[in-house]
């Protein structure tokens, strides 16, 4: 019997240097998902997650536009991803384009950490769904012009990525270049990115 991805862990395959909670070692993203449905509270608790992300000036400035599948907008979300991406994406639950608005809200003033804020926010939303045991993949293969456009996103606003939610499925059920990508990916060591005392410095 195909092996179900909810019981592949990332500790699995990774061990950290380090001592930390094993849910950050076990998240991970997975591509194979069932296209069974999730439903609006769970996906309602995954944002309320991102709600509670740290936020320069309390700024908060990420949005989260999205679509479930058999749903009217489900098309205009699914058409703004590249070939590759819809392959696996054909089994989400739901598509999410995350956005970030550029200025601060109580001075129009450029926000220099828009994306730092939303990527938190991200983070939060992803790790939350992870412990959820649903799949959550981000990417960046998706016609953002486009996204920019259809969804009416206005200059103000910079749109920043695409992801996919939705239950666990197997391996088994992508196409087989993909499969051999289906594993917890390993990252960096701490000293190649953690520099004490200036950049680079070892």
């Amino acid at each position: 019997m195909p092996r179900v991805l909810i019981d592949i862990k990332g500790q699995d395959f990774r061990k950290p240097d380090h001592d930390i909670e094993p849910f950050f070692a076990n998240r991970w993203s997975p591509r194979a998902m069932t296209g069974e449905e999730v439903t609006r509270e769970e996906l309602m608790r995954m944002f309320e997650a991102g709600r509670w992300a740290m936020s320069s000036m309390n700024n908060q400035s990420w949005r989260f536009l999205y679509a479930f599948r058999n749903t009217p907008h489900w098309e205009t979300f699914f058409d703004l991803l590249t070939p590759g991406n819809q392959v696996w994406c054909r089994n989400a639950a739901a598509l999410i384009v995350i956005v970030s608005k550029t200025t601060f809200d109580h001075s129009n003033k450029p926000a220099r950490t828009h994306s730092y804020d939303t990527g938190a926010a991200w983070y939060s939303f992803a790790l939350q769904g992870t412990m959820m045991g649903l799949v959550v993949h981000g990417m960046q293969g998706f016609n953002y012009d486009k996204a920019k456009e259809l969804l009416g996103v206005t200059d103000e606003y910079q749109v920043e990525a695409m992801a996919a939610v939705g239950r666990p499925g197997n391996r088994e059920d992508l196409p087989q270049n993909l499969q051999e990508r289906e594993t917890p990916s390993q990252r960096k060591k701490v000293k190649e990115f953690a520099f004490e005392g200036g950049f680079g410095k070892v």
